[in-house]
């Protein structure tokens, strides 16, 4: 079998069509995913959120979001399909939302992490994230803390010398080799024996994990009635 022309994520603003393709990586990443409607009603009554998917072509392969809270950006949820981990996913997406946090007026971004993911955080503090507090018996599955996780301002010297670093470097990675089955050719379920084993909640690389409550949390939460602390309990 020929192996398919190589290809180049692009991140777009989440849209209703997306949502069936959203809702398959929400499943396959968070232990307990937000139902069905939820997404939509983001979408559509939310005015402080913002959501954005990365594609490849047609396909979704990872999405993200932020509220908006004042002057702070609020990370509530990010994952990646899992045969498309390490490919650079996640670090476009966060990139990206830290673009759009930035140009909504944003003075910095925030988030919650579960002190367990050591790759989400590892994620986190390259674009700048720095633990500022522990949120105790934060996640209701298993009643783990959560650290949280902030950038200093947005529009500050050092995070912008950092973002243009990163960006460039992001930038500068080859486009994507797909093979015969139309995934990446070194992705992760590759392996003979199938199996696939990823960092946390589904953040690509890093991940948000799951809370109580909220839509970030991957917990038995009413999305009618999110709060924004509890909106975060997605970050692992």
């Amino acid at each position: 079998m020929v192996a398919r022309p190589a290809v180049r994520i692009v991140i777009d603003r989440m849209k209703v069509e997306d949502l069936p393709a959203v809702h398959v990586i929400e499943r396959e990443s968070f232990s307990t995913p937000w139902p069905a409607h939820a997404y939509r009603q983001e979408l559509e009554n939310n005015r402080l959120a913002a959501y954005i998917v990365a594609r490849c072509g047609d396909e979704v392969v990872g999405f993200a979001g932020i509220w908006l809270l004042v002057d702070e950006a609020h990370v509530t949820t990010f994952a990646t399909r899992r045969a498309w981990r390490r490919q650079g996913i996640g670090e476009r997406l966060l990139l990206a939302l830290l673009d759009l946090a930035r140009a909504r007026g944003a003075n910095e971004a925030t988030l919650e992490v579960r002190p367990s993911n050591m790759p989400a955080r590892r994620l986190y503090e390259k674009y700048g994230f720095k633990v500022v507090g522990v949120r105790p018996h934060y996640y209701s599955d298993d009643n783990e803390d959560a650290l949280i996780m902030t950038t200093d301002s947005l529009d500050g010297r050092s995070m912008r010398d950092r973002v243009a670093e990163l960006r460039a470097a992001v930038s500068a990675r080859p486009d994507i080799e797909i093979g015969a089955d139309g995934l990446p050719t070194n992705h992760p379920e590759g392996v003979a024996s199938g199996s696939n084993v990823e960092p946390a909640q589904g953040l690509e690389d890093a991940a948000s994990s799951p809370g109580s409550g909220a839509p970030s949390g991957q917990s038995a939460r009413d999305p009618r009635a999110v709060r924004p602390g509890d909106a975060a309990r997605r970050q692992p």
